[in-house]
């Protein structure tokens, strides 16, 4: 049995304060592509009370992201969209979700994005981060922006790092070893960087910035 809306609340706020936790359930967060980083940075934010989450993505779960994502093996053939939310629901099942089961392009992010606070760019793809990152520093320019870059490979975890780039733009990761250049991905590694985005979130939402 679920605890009530009231009894959540009340248990964040005993553990985070009640002005941070107030400004979490005021903040709406983008979260673009809901793999290894999207994933586990929508976990984070759903469990800290993030009042509304925008889950982007249209790929389908499958057996090789098991080991890094959070999904499950009876979700392989799903929608990661509909996937993810049916476990968010289950962590935290008064946040507000909406979902875009598409692939976030030049022609819908604004439409996609419009609502969003923060705007978490979580693809392993380079043309599509860079496709993001350009529009939306160009376009979104009052929207704050976490990116990655370098989470791959065994490399030690003591040189993942979050850069303040610009006001509104932060990048988290080792900054060198790419998904496409590497010859593993670790989940412990994976979940690191994507701890950093969410964090990084979070502190932006706070008004705890990066100097």
């Amino acid at each position: 049995m679920f605890p009530t809306k009231e009894e959540w609340l009340k248990a964040l706020e005993n553990r985070q304060g009640k002005e941070i936790l107030e400004k979490f359930q005021n903040a709406t967060v983008a979260i673009c592509g809901l793999g290894g980083l999207g994933s586990n940075i929508a976990i984070s934010l759903a469990r800290a009370g993030i009042g509304k989450l925008i889950l982007i993505d249209f790929d389908k779960v499958d057996v090789s992201n098991l080991h890094r994502q959070q999904y499950k093996m009876n979700q392989i053939g799903m929608f990661k969209t509909e996937a993810l939310i049916s476990n968010l629901k289950e962590i935290s099942p008064y946040t507000k979700y909406e979902i875009f089961t598409t692939k976030i392009s030049e022609d819908n992010y604004k439409d996609l994005l419009k609502e969003a606070d923060v705007i978490c760019e979580a693809f392993d793809n380079p043309e599509a981060k860079a496709m993001l990152v350009n529009n939306v520093l160009e376009h979104l320019p009052e929207s704050y922006l976490v990116a990655a870059s370098g989470m791959a490979g065994m490399d030690t975890p003591n040189i993942i790092k979050t850069r303040n780039i610009m006001k509104h733009f932060y990048l988290c990761g080792d900054e060198k070893n790419d998904v496409n250049n590497s010859e593993s991905l670790i989940s412990a590694r994976v979940m690191l960087c994507a701890s950093h985005e969410a964090l990084t979130v979070l502190r932006i939402i706070a008004e705890k910035y990066e100097v």
